[in-house]
């Protein structure tokens, strides 16, 4: 089993209390809320939908969506590759197209797709850094979308644009929009990992502080008990 080295950037453990304060989304810039988008697509209760998005390790992807209102499951897995399965090692190895991402299970009418986004712009990863994502590189760790129909393409494409056009980050956004061929969840072992691996590491220095800012600004879709997988 191949594990992140959670010292990647040559941190030693007595270090990380002193970074703690400082840490934030991607390369260190300061989160801030990005602004909503202008076109979005409610749809009526009882209806679930599904998002696949990929922003570097989905170790935090999974543990940000999991504590959003209105949120039914999280998968973590692989999108985007061009064979009909995905491994971790396999896709490790960034040979196979694929690309760390999660599926998230909605209820539109608690949340809808561009709320979504906006979370996933403004705090579970940098939009503006090209197939990498803090400490980890590679076309796995890419910043993309994929969409299942054309309502989801137009609004990640007309989201983009918005932010782009705005400046909403000093640097252009490099997220890909791309249609979902195909979701394969990851191993047992990576679901829910931040919460069966609190302390380690690279969840402490990368993806808590992740959680911590969905939780401070979008307190109106923040869910203090996660919507976890738990055994597949």
């Amino acid at each position: 089993m191949k594990i992140r080295n959670p010292f990647r950037h040559g941190l030693a453990a007595a270090t990380l209390g002193s970074l703690l304060a400082s840490c934030s989304v991607g390369a260190g810039a300061a989160p801030a809320v990005v602004p909503p988008p202008l076109v979005d697509n409610p749809s009526a209760p009882g209806k679930l939908e599904t998002a696949v998005l990929a922003g570097g390790c989905f170790w935090g992807l999974q543990g940000v969506f999991e504590h959003v209102r209105g949120v039914h499951r999280v998968l973590a897995g692989y999108a985007g590759g061009t064979r009909g399965s995905a491994s971790y090692e396999e896709v490790s190895t960034g040979a196979t197209g694929h690309a760390e991402s999660v599926q998230i299970v909605f209820d539109p009418a608690e949340v809808t797709y561009g709320k979504l986004l906006q979370i996933y712009f403004s705090v579970a990863h940098d939009p503006t850094q090209f197939n990498r994502q803090g400490p980890d590189s590679g076309t796995q760790y890419r910043s993309d979308i994929f969409y299942a129909d054309d309502a989801q393409r137009h609004i990640a494409e007309s989201y983009i644009g918005q932010l782009d056009k705005g400046k909403a980050f000093r640097q252009p956004i490099v997220t890909r929009v791309d249609p979902l061929k195909g979701f394969y969840a990851a191993e047992s072992y990576h679901q829910d990992y931040y919460l069966k691996n609190p302390g380690q590491p690279y969840i402490v220095f990368n993806d808590l502080p992740k959680i911590r800012n969905l939780k401070q600004l979008f307190p109106d879709s923040w869910r203090e008990q996660p919507e976890t997988v738990g055994a597949l």
